[in-house]
């Protein structure tokens, strides 16, 4: 599988965990993995790992985000652009195997394929401003 590919798994379920209780996430992560068949064990648990990693960070995240976001708030953003900037500010901040420029190029393509009209270049800024 791609790192774009898995990227994107992540992505999903740090959106999903927007609306599960944190003690619920691990069961909601083995649902997914249910239907994700072609991946491997060791693609899961890289995953897996990031996704939790991701969640212990988002106090800290969401803090670095509100840092930059004028007028914008992590509680008003829209909860898949919100998703998106966490992986990818995560990334930029805690993940010396991405570099920064891929970290915001990612974000951008999946704010294109999943954020609304304006979620490019919104999350292009705020990931611009954090660089």
């Amino acid at each position: 599988m791609k790192r774009s590919e898995i990227r994107e798994h992540i992505f999903k379920l740090v959106f999903c965990g927007d609306f599960h209780p944190s003690e619920e996430i691990p069961a909601q992560v083995q649902i997914y993995f249910e239907e994700l068949t072609e991946a491997t064990e060791e693609e899961h648990g890289y995953i897996a790992g990031k996704v939790e990693r991701i969640k212990e960070k988002v106090p800290e995240i969401d803090g670095r985000i509100n840092e930059v976001a004028q007028g914008w708030k992590t509680p008003r953003m829209g909860k898949a652009d919100l998703a998106i900037l966490r992986l990818a500010v995560y990334e930029m901040l805690f993940d010396e195997d991405v570099p920064v420029k891929v970290a915001i190029n990612e974000a951008v393509e999946l704010a294109k394929k999943y954020g609304g009209d304006d979620s490019p270049s919104f999350v292009n800024g705020i990931l611009a401003k954090l660089a």
